[in-house]
């Protein structure tokens, strides 16, 4: 497992945790909030390791028993809580792996640690069950909530938990790990650093894809044909993206990159400035055919239509008026 210095940006989260272990303050509940693969496991996971390790520093050791139980996943004073349901995280949950558990000492550590994945997942009755015991917790106890959205807990836990809000990384650092530790070529970097928007773990994710090609070549085909097709053969071509086990909202960012450089070519003619620089001829002609408002109201639809799909609107009703905004945003 990588320790701190491994870990790409989030300085000043690493720097106020370090300090944490430093001075002996560190807190009893921590929300790490951002959105999914902008790295907030990774934190954790290093922060549970550097407590526990019988060398006491702020960097897991890696070295002795406790680091390498941590590594292995099998360190019985870090507790990873884990849920039945995919979108719910229930009160039996909570109680079971947290509640019942706090009051027994550590087995081996300084600390127990209880990190929880998709924490915005709790019900109601959930967060208030693991209310009391952030309001009273045991001094060796310490609570990791990973949450992609931290908005949807409760306004008690929240004031109850220091805050840490990972911020996308800087697109010259994406690139460069890219580069340096999943050695892809640079345009293929730029297009995963555009579709990223800093955030590391998806940048990785599409780098390493062994559908990097077929994905890019799926929507450059749509964008270039959209507005020809029809509705319902653009909700296949979407769906099959399913095949390249590429998450739909990660699509929609894909498509959104497309539209950005329409943008800024539109604005800019500057080739250098490009994504996709060997699609400039397909850009500076669809640039003749849409506005800058048409422009904007595609890459807001795009946002929208991730929203939509987050509250569990209906799939093919959310691409439909998707699509009818693009093609009537786009002068055929």
């Amino acid at each position: 497992m990588p320790g701190f210095d491994d870990i790409m940006g989030h300085e000043q989260i690493i720097t106020h945790l370090e300090n944490a272990m430093k001075l002996g303050k560190v807190s009893h509940a921590y929300i790490l909030s951002g959105e999914k693969g902008c790295g907030k496991k990774l934190l954790a996971d290093v922060f549970a390791e550097a407590l526990q390790c019988e060398k006491g520093g702020i960097e897991p050791c890696r070295s002795c028993h406790s680091c390498k139980q941590a590594e292995s996943g099998n360190h019985p004073d870090i507790i990873h809580v884990t849920h039945e349901k995919p979108n719910s995280i229930s009160v039996d949950d909570i109680r079971e792996q947290v509640v019942n558990d706090v009051p027994i000492k550590p087995y081996s550590g300084k600390y127990k640690v209880y990190i929880v994945p998709d924490a915005e997942k709790m019900t109601v009755q959930a967060q208030n069950a693991l209310l009391k015991t952030i309001e009273e917790p045991p001094a060796y106890t310490v609570i990791l909530l990973l949450a992609n959205n931290a908005s949807a807990l409760l306004p008690t836990i929240l004031s109850r938990c220091v805050m840490l809000s990972l911020k996308p990384v800087p697109d010259d650092k994406v690139k460069k790990y890219l580069m340096e530790h999943v050695q892809i070529p640079d345009y293929e970097a730029d297009v995963c650093v555009a579709f990223a928007q800093g955030n590391i773990g998806k940048a990785v994710q599409l780098a390493t894809s062994e559908n990097f090609n077929e994905i890019k070549n799926s929507a450059l085909h749509l964008l270039k044909n959209v507005s020809r097709m029809e509705i319902n053969d653009i909700i296949a071509t979407v769906k099959s993206v399913s095949e390249f086990k590429m998450d739909i909202q990660d699509y929609l960012d894909f498509l959104a990159v497309w539209y950005r450089d329409i943008l800024y070519f539109k604005a800019t003619r500057d080739i250098n400035g490009l994504i996709f620089k060997d699609q400039v001829n397909v850009i500076s002609d669809q640039i003749k055919k849409s506005s800058y408002e048409g422009i904007e109201n595609i890459i807001k639809g795009l946002q929208k239509a991730k929203t939509r799909l987050n509250a569990n609107v209906n799939f093919d009703l959310t691409m439909e008026l998707l699509f009818l905004l693009i093609k009537e945003n786009l002068v055929s």
